[in-house]
């Protein structure tokens, strides 16, 4: 499950309330809730590695989960991109596109060959169109980025990765990978929920 983080605190206290008093661990990139009956709660930790800050790993958990961050976010699928920076919950700069890429062809030979080439072509200028995209409006502002979140389709991203002037945005990648729909500015403007979450898996005993 996901755990917005305003919420975060009185999920956990929930999670006592459920399970018992809990004893809680913290490591760079997880918290682990163990309460009385034997049930555990694993908290991966956003924008990692957490500072402990002494003896109370849950209220240093919250505290950084909640801290507002500058993050650049990168949605990329065959049919559109999008390229966008956050401050917090906050859409600053954005520029969306789309790029039209047809899907498959019902004839055979020589015809479909010519279409496969014309798709291959197709996608090629859509990927590099989101690479240019993210070249001007996040490159530039990679220094004040505390993070880079990538999303889409995992291929395609993975295409748009090779190309050598996004690499001061690849240093700053941070996860989860965003699995969303073709890229349009509602699905960018709704990012900030889904890579501010902490994700929490629930062990009963």
């Amino acid at each position: 499950m996901s755990v917005a983080p305003e919420r975060l605190a009185g999920w956990i206290a929930g999670f006592a309330a459920r399970h018992g008093p809990a004893v809680a661990t913290a490591g760079p990139d997880l918290v682990r809730l163990e309460a009385a009956d034997g049930a555990a709660a694993e908290c991966h930790v956003p924008f990692p590695p957490l500072d402990p800050g002494g003896d109370e790993p849950v209220g240093s958990l919250v505290a950084h989960a909640c801290r507002t961050r500058t993050v650049g976010v990168l949605l990329v699928r065959l049919g559109g991109y999008a390229a966008g920076v956050f401050e917090g919950e906050r859409l600053v700069a954005s520029k969306v596109g789309s790029r039209q890429v047809h899907g498959r062809s019902a004839a055979g030979g020589w015809s479909q060959q010519r279409f496969a080439r014309r798709r291959d072509k197709q996608s090629a200028e859509a990927l590099r169109a989101a690479a240019d995209v993210a070249h001007r409006v996040l490159v530039p502002r990679a220094p004040a980025l505390d993070a880079v979140v990538l999303g889409g389709d995992r291929r395609a991203v993975d295409e748009v990765r090779e190309d050598r002037r996004l690499a001061p945005l690849l240093a700053l990648e941070a996860g989860p990978f965003l699995t969303v729909p073709d890229p349009r500015l509602a699905v960018l403007e709704d990012t900030p929920r889904l890579f501010r979450a902490v994700r929490v898996r629930v062990l009963d005993p």
